[in-house]
């Protein structure tokens, strides 16, 4: 399985960078408002460039580690992709919607549990 990373990254202002392992990198998206508590809401996801995948357990003192795994893709088009992070607590299931402006990073209705 491909491993995650969500860092908790306190400069230049408070966020957290998502970061999916895929071909040999780490994908990475900056998320200002962190990821998604409710089905209701959609965060901007940004993308940014990808990273080495020794950031999987970096961390100093601007940037921890929030949770960390691994993630399974389960769908994938154009303009979304669907996925579930496998965290150190639970599994949770997201979709990163693709809109004219940039990414929406959303949690699925359907969790499990």
């Amino acid at each position: 399985m491909a491993a995650f990373v969500l860092h908790d990254h306190r400069k230049p202002r408070p966020h957290f960078d998502l970061r999916l392992e895929q071909d040999g990198v780490l994908r990475s998206w900056a998320v200002p408002k962190g990821l998604p508590v409710d089905p209701d809401e959609n965060r901007l996801a940004i993308s940014v460039p990808d990273h080495d995948l020794d950031h999987l357990t970096y961390s100093d003192e601007d940037k921890s580690i929030a949770d960390i795994g691994t993630w399974t893709e389960e769908d994938r088009t154009e303009r979304r992709f669907v996925f579930t992070l496998h965290g150190r607590t639970d599994d949770r299931r997201y979709a990163m919607i693709r809109t004219p402006q940039g990414w929406l990073l959303h949690l699925m209705s359907d969790q499990d549990g």
